[in-house]
């Protein structure tokens, strides 16, 4: 009787690290399957360059450009600040519509290339115009 008891307690374990295990595989799919070798490239993006030079680097631009107009936003809307200096010295306007838009004219071009490749849904022109939208 004591044989039945340890293999019917055997046999347990083995169903539930089997099924523990089977849970991980399963669980574990989407990233085996996923194309972990093909990184995001950034699409090569239009600027008519009408200033010269953008409020920052590229590279911070790229990794951080949301941050900054929310703080942009934050400083103008609560504290009035409207004057930008970016690291190298250089003083701009903070304004989406006079500053960024003077370069990135066509938000569709610029702005919906990535957003679009990455999902990512903006709300800046929920309250900005585009000057072409204007015309």
């Amino acid at each position: 009787m004591r044989w039945l008891i340890l293999k019917v307690m055997m046999i347990e374990r083995l169903l539930v690290y089997g099924g523990l295990a089977g849970f991980l595989f399963l669980v574990s799919i989407p990233f085996w399957f996923s194309d972990q070798s093909s990184k995001h490239q950034p699409p090569s993006l239009s600027v008519s360059s009408s200033k010269g030079h953008c409020v920052e680097s590229r590279a911070f631009m790229r990794a951080n450009h949301m941050k900054l107009l929310e703080k942009w936003r934050d400083d103008v809307v609560r504290h009035g600040n409207r004057i930008h200096v970016s690291t190298d010295g250089r003083v701009f306007q903070k304004s989406l519509t006079h500053t960024c838009i003077d370069c990135h004219e066509n938000r569709e071009e610029f702005c919906g290339q990535c957003h679009s490749t990455l999902n990512v849904k903006t709300y800046c022109w929920e309250c900005h115009v585009t000057p072409l939208e204007v015309q």
